[in-house]
């Protein structure tokens, strides 16, 4: 008898601790309720089937729960393992992949790829989605971008983004997946780098949120040093670890992105580790959140404290 009691109340202590994680989460569900958040899809957790589903299984709840998800999904290393299948070798100038014409076409075909098996993924949760590439509707628009005045073949420069096709797909209570190839004036196809295509979205959207799905765990001020961590900066800040030298490599133009959204109207943008399981809903719902959010000068720090 005495075991059963000690069970139990272990039972009810188990029960409310998730309880009050319901209620932590309560006030920025009723925040963001009707609101549009872009997630960028990419690096590991593309890779791992779990971390797969589990990403999948936060943006499904982020609809469920009364947000409006648009999923902005990469696909570099599928694409270099299919580049190298075929026989070539994947080429990288300043960071960015060189695209000759058999790579765009091996590109274009693996995203379709990707973005068809994320579909599949998020209609097995019982919420409907839609598969797009930036030439559906003439969603992203680019022209040809050059790496350091270097011509690195079929990398686009996204030059106007139109919304529409997104827009009527939400109203339709539609989630919209999207793969990062567009068109540029002439009709040519271009491969386009996800975070930049992730980020005019989120512009065009006037989205309340854009989250970033790295392999890092946020913004350091020493990579070296995890205790640096920083939760949340604000643009002017962000602006000053650029200058003062403390960002570099793949983290520099994320962080630009960063500042360039919210100056353009989004609310916050979120760098998250993807490799974390449910690490969008720990960043989300929660108080503190487990990456590194970057605001607006004049936002308020925490919305609940």
């Amino acid at each position: 008898m005495r075991q059963d009691k000690y069970l139990y109340q272990d039972q009810v202590d188990a029960a409310l601790e998730k309880a009050q994680v319901l209620v932590e989460a309560l006030p920025y569900i009723q925040r963001f309720n009707h609101k549009t958040i872009v997630v960028k899809y990419g690096g590991s957790a593309m890779v791992d089937e779990k971390l797969k589903d589990q990403v999948i299984q936060d943006v499904t709840l982020l609809k469920l729960v009364g947000f409006k998800p648009i999923i902005v999904h990469g696909g570099g290393k599928e694409i270099s393992r299919w580049v190298e299948k075929t026989g070539m070798e994947p080429e990288f100038i300043n960071g960015l992949r060189k695209t000759d014409e058999p790579t765009m076409e091996i590109a274009e075909m693996v995203l379709n790829k990707v973005n068809k098996s994320l579909v599949q993924k998020v209609q097995k949760l019982g919420v409907n989605a839609v598969g797009i590439s930036g030439k559906d509707g003439g969603l992203l628009k680019v022209e040809k971008k050059l790496s350091n005045g270097q011509d690195i073949g079929y990398v686009g420069e996204i030059t106007d983004v139109n919304p529409q096709i997104l827009n009527d797909l939400l109203e339709k209570d539609f989630l919209p997946i999207v793969c990062p190839i567009g068109m540029d004036k002439d009709f040519v196809t271009y491969n386009i780098n996800a975070d930049d295509a992730a980020c005019a979205i989120a512009k065009a959207m006037n989205a309340e949120k854009l989250a970033f799905l790295t392999d890092i765990e946020g913004v350091y001020t020493d990579p070296d040093d995890k205790s640096t961590l920083i939760s949340e900066l604000t643009v002017s800040e962000a602006r000053d670890l650029i200058s003062e030298g403390f960002i570099g490599g793949g983290m520099l133009p994320k962080l630009n992105n960063c500042i360039d959204a919210i100056e353009e109207g989004v609310s916050r943008v979120h760098i998250l580790d993807g490799r974390i399981a449910h690490c969008l809903l720990l960043e989300i719902f929660t108080n503190k959140g487990i990456g590194t959010a970057i605001i607006g000068d004049e936002d308020t720090r925490y919305y609940n404290e």
